[in-house]
């Protein structure tokens, strides 16, 4: 079988999750793995199908056909991997919202080649002081010759410049 990666964007309506359903079983496709989400008046989605590989080009051919719904569809083979000796760790920050927050982050964690697998972050309010307060998550792999420790302490450093809180943890 053959993974394809879907990922799709349209004005938010009843019947487009089940628009994409459809189309992948009725290519024989299996449905794996997906995160979708209402933002700002938009529905969008990125997904995992597995398809068997003389289908993928028909299954791609018809999630375009979509388009004429006002679903934008890209559809791609999956890649390569992650390289071996990685090690799974989890990423996260908590503070007061200001831009500039994933920016900062990310830019440590690139700066080590550590990959973001996945991110999800909010905006809420405080409990308290109804104060906008920034949350973000992330599945991070971190290349097997990197020290632990020193990523913590870079992380702890940077926390204090941007006066919020970061965990970092490592998983299963």
């Amino acid at each position: 079988m053959a993974d394809l990666v879907i990922t799709l964007i349209g004005t938010d309506r009843p019947g487009l999750v089940e628009a994409v359903a459809a189309t992948v079983a009725e290519h024989g496709g299996n449905w794996l793995e997906g995160r979708m989400a209402h933002l700002g008046g938009k529905f969008a989605g990125i997904l995992r199908v597995s398809v068997a590989p003389e289908r993928t080009g028909a299954l791609s051919a018809a999630l375009s056909r979509l388009e004429s719904s006002g679903l934008r569809i890209v559809a791609e083979e999956g890649g390569a991997p992650v390289a071996p000796g990685a090690r799974a760790m989890e990423v996260e920050l908590m503070g007061l919202d200001r831009p500039g927050l994933v920016r900062e982050v990310s830019r440590l964690l690139a700066s080590r080649r550590i990959n973001v697998e996945e991110l999800s972050t909010d905006v809420y309010s405080a409990p308290m002081s109804g104060e906008p307060m920034f949350r973000a998550r992330a599945r991070v792999n971190v290349p097997a010759e990197l020290d632990a420790r020193e990523l913590r302490t870079s992380l702890e450093r940077l926390a204090g410049d941007l006066m919020v809180e970061i965990r970092l943890a490592e998983t299963r």
